[in-house]
């Protein structure tokens, strides 16, 4: 007997499904407006606009549990800029200046992916 099989005749203290495939969560779509809009514009998780698009998707997804809260947006959002140094909050003072004269990426450098 598989854990399928176990699922479906004993249940489960862990989901609502027991088994059975549970819908598409609507936040994990392309039309959501979580992390992005359409247009490319930042989503709700950076600058909280469309709450109420948002909720109703977040509602919308039966995942068994009784109350789910949507988490409240980001407060490290750069008001759409791209930063040219790493983030740190400017009224903590930074431990070192190692990075200061770095280069800041986008990407990881392929010959030092896989050493991370």
């Amino acid at each position: 007997m598989g854990i399928e099989d176990i699922l479906k005749t004993n249940g489960s203290l862990y989901t609502a499904y027991d088994g059975a495939t549970p819908s598409i969560n609507p936040l994990a779509t392309k039309t959501s407006e979580l992390h992005a809009k359409p247009i490319g514009a930042a989503g709700y998780s950076l600058d909280g606009i469309d709450k109420t698009k948002v909720q109703g998707q977040y509602d919308g997804y039966a995942d068994g549990l009784p109350l789910n809260l949507l988490p409240n947006p980001s407060t490290l959002d750069a008001n759409g800029v791209e930063p040219t140094t790493a983030l740190k909050d400017p009224l903590i003072n930074t431990a070192n200046n190692t990075f200061s004269n770095g280069t800041y990426r986008k990407f990881i450098d392929p010959k030092l992916a896989g050493r991370i």
